[in-house]
């Protein structure tokens, strides 16, 4: 091919590259909130990678550089997707967007369920309500006779623990060795 045709060619992806990465930073600064910014940044993203990829790969002609490209372009379209959404989600999470702007919230019904039940147990929790489980230790540091548990022996406590090691009788649930 004439070598003129390719740095055409290479000209043109790159210049829908830039396009594309102009278009997400114009989108990322004009946009009113955060799920059409997160949308700008996501969607021209990878397609500009992409073309400025394809040219790198024109330009150097290259079959050792293709799987390095293809790396690059089939990481950004793993990452770019999952990290648009953990942003959408944080945002919608801490109410960073503007509803009258959703045309459908697929969300709300779910978040107003999940906060319903939040407060439901609170209020279970506010009446003192005696119904947990046994079973489960909701405050693990602490000791049966209300005391919490630092690591550490006071003077007694340790002679005692070595008294107790070398007789070979110890309290339940601890061992010779800790």
């Amino acid at each position: 091919m004439n070598e003129t045709v390719i740095d055409v060619i290479v000209a043109a992806l790159l210049l829908g590259g830039a396009t594309m990465s102009l278009a997400a930073a114009i989108g990322l600064t004009r946009f009113p909130d955060l799920m059409s910014r997160m949308h700008a940044a996501s969607k021209p993203q990878v397609l500009g990678l992409l073309l400025f990829l394809l040219a790198m790969a024109v330009e150097f002609r290259s079959w050792v550089l293709l799987p390095v490209l293809a790396l690059c372009w089939i990481f950004m379209l793993l990452t770019a997707p999952v990290s648009a959404h953990m942003v959408g989600r944080a945002g919608y999470r801490t109410k960073h967007l503007r509803p009258e702007l959703l045309t459908i919230d697929e969300l709300d019904d779910v978040v107003e369920r999940a906060q319903q039940l939040m407060f439901e147990a609170s209020e279970e929790q506010a009446a003192g309500s005696t119904d947990a489980d046994p079973k489960v230790d909701d405050d693990p540091g602490q000791e049966p006779d209300g005391s919490y548990y630092t690591g550490e022996l006071s003077d007694d406590e340790l002679a005692r623990t070595r008294a107790e090691a070398e007789t070979g009788k110890l309290p339940p649930g601890r061992s010779r060795e800790g």
